[in-house]
C-alpha cells in the first residue's frame, strides 16, 4: 500500500436515501468503541449526500478503446469475469454525519475520481450516470447501507467542504498513477502553450490564408437567420461579449423553462439579420458579426470557467466598465445557470424585442 495526499475539488452533488434500515459504523467509532456499542442505527428513507470530487492524486483507469469503456458502462466485463477489463478506480470517504436544510439528520461521503474522468462526465450524461451508479455501488459495499436509485442534484457544487485526506492505496494501482503521471505533465505543457479559451481575436481579410488557418468556422444551428457572410467572421471573436459591453441574465419559470435574457446596444436592422444563435445541451452562442459573440459554455468545470472569464479583458458583464463586484456577481452568475438542467434544444424559442434592444432566449 502506497499514502498519497488528497485535496479533491468539488465535482457535482447528488442525494438519495435508504431504501431499507440498516446500520452504519463509522471507522472512528470503529476505533474507540467496542463493536457492540460501535453501530448506529440508521432508519429507512434517511438521507445520504454523495460529493462527486476531483483529484489528480487519485489513480487513473487504465488505458481503453471507446469499446471497453462502452464494456464497463454495460456491466458487460463484470458478467463476463474479466478482471482485465478497464475500470474507474474511485476513493470513498467515511460517512460524515450532516443536516439537510430543514435541519433533519444525513451522512454524506466523498467520492474522489481522478481529473480526467471529469470532461467526459460533464459532456456525455450516460458516462455521468455510469459514475453515480459506481459512486454509489462503492458506498454500498463500503457501508452495507443499500441505497435507491430515485436521485436528486441539490444546486450545489459539494456538500459541505471537501477537506484534504491522506489515504492508503494498492501499489499496483500507484505504479499504474505513475506510468500515467508522465503524460498528463506532456499534456499541460501542451495546454499551457495554447491560447486562452476567452480572447478576443482581431478581424483579419478572410481572403488572408494565415488568417483562415486560425479561425474556427462555426456552423450554428440557428433559431435566428443564419449570417449571409463568411462564417470565419462569425468566430472572429471568440470571447464572451467582446467589443461591446454585454449584458445578460437568466431565471426559471414556473413551467420549468430556462428564460435568458441578452441585452445589446442599438444596431440597425440589417445587422440584426446576420446575426446567429447556436444551443446546445450545454452551451449557448450568441454573435453579431463584427460585434461581439456571448459564448455561454457551461460543459467546462467550475475552476476552467472561472479562470477562462478571468483571463478575458472584456468578458460578460453588468456594463461596460464593471467593477470587481460586479465580475464577481457574473461569475456567480454563470456557475448557478450551470448547476441548472441541460438547455432543452428541441423546443427552443428566441423573440427579439428589437425596440427594447433585448433578445429572449426560451429553453
Amino acid at each position: 500500500m502506497l499514502s498519497v495526499s488528497l485535496k479533491p475539488v468539488a465535482g457535482f452533488c447528488i442525494k438519495t436515501s435508504t431504501v431499507q434500515p440498516s446500520s452504519f459504523t463509522p471507522l472512528s467509532l470503529k476505533q474507540s468503541l467496542t463493536d457492540q456499542d460501535a453501530s448506529i442505527s440508521i432508519p429507512q428513507g434517511y438521507k445520504i449526500f454523495v460529493n462527486v470530487a476531483w483529484d489528480a492524486n487519485v489513480p487513473p483507469p487504465p488505458d481503453g478503446n471507446e469499446d471497453a469503456i462502452q464494456s464497463a458502462m454495460n456491466g458487460d466485463e463484470l458478467d463476463k469475469g474479466n478482471l482485465d477489463g478497464w475500470f474507474v478506480p474511485v476513493i470513498v470517504s467515511e460517512g460524515k454525519f450532516d443536516t439537510d436544510k430543514a435541519g433533519k439528520p444525513s451522512l454524506v461521503f466523498d467520492c474522489v475520481f481522478h481529473n480526467s474522468i471529469k470532461s467526459r462526465t460533464l459532456r456525455d450524461p450516460e458516462f455521468k450516470v455510469f459514475i453515480i451508479e459506481l459512486s454509489i455501488q462503492r458506498i454500498e459495499a463500503q457501508t452495507q447501507l443499500v441505497l435507491s436509485r430515485q436521485i436528486g442534484t441539490p444546486n450545489i457544487a459539494a456538500k459541505g467542504k471537501l477537506q484534504p485526506r491522506t489515504v492508503s492505496i494498492p501499489s499496483l494501482l500507484a505504479r499504474a498513477e505513475a506510468k500515467a503521471a508522465e503524460s498528463r505533465n506532456l499534456e499541460s505543457k501542451s495546454r499551457s502553450m495554447q491560447k486562452p479559451l476567452i480572447q478576443e481575436i482581431m478581424t483579419q481579410d478572410a481572403s488572408d490564408p494565415i488568417s483562415q488557418a486560425g479561425l474556427e468556422v462555426v456552423k450554428p444551428k440557428s433559431i435566428l437567420r443564419p449570417s449571409s457572410s463568411n462564417p470565419t467572421q462569425t468566430a472572429a471573436h471568440r470571447d464572451i461579449g467582446a467589443k461591446i459591453g454585454v449584458s445578460w441574465s437568466w431565471y426559471r419559470t414556473d413551467d420549468d423553462r430556462l428564460q435568458i435574457q441578452i441585452e445589446v446596444p442599438p444596431v440597425e436592422k440589417t445587422v440584426i439579420s446576420r446575426s446567429n444563435l447556436d444551443i446546445e445541451p450545454r452551451r449557448l452562442i450568441f454573435s453579431i458579426p463584427d460585434y461581439f459573440v456571448l459564448d455561454l459554455n457551461l460543459s467546462l468545470s467550475d475552476a476552467e470557467l472561472v479562470a477562462y472569464f478571468r483571463q478575458s479583458s472584456t468578458g460578460v458583464t453588468n456594463s461596460v466598465n464593471s467593477s470587481e463586484s460586479k465580475e464577481d456577481s457574473t461569475i456567480n452568475k454563470l456557475l448557478a445557470l450551470k448547476r441548472q438542467r441541460p438547455f432543452n434544444v428541441e423546443v427552443a424559442t428566441a423573440e427579439w424585442f428589437v425596440a427594447d434592444n433585448r433578445l429572449l432566449i426560451s429553453v
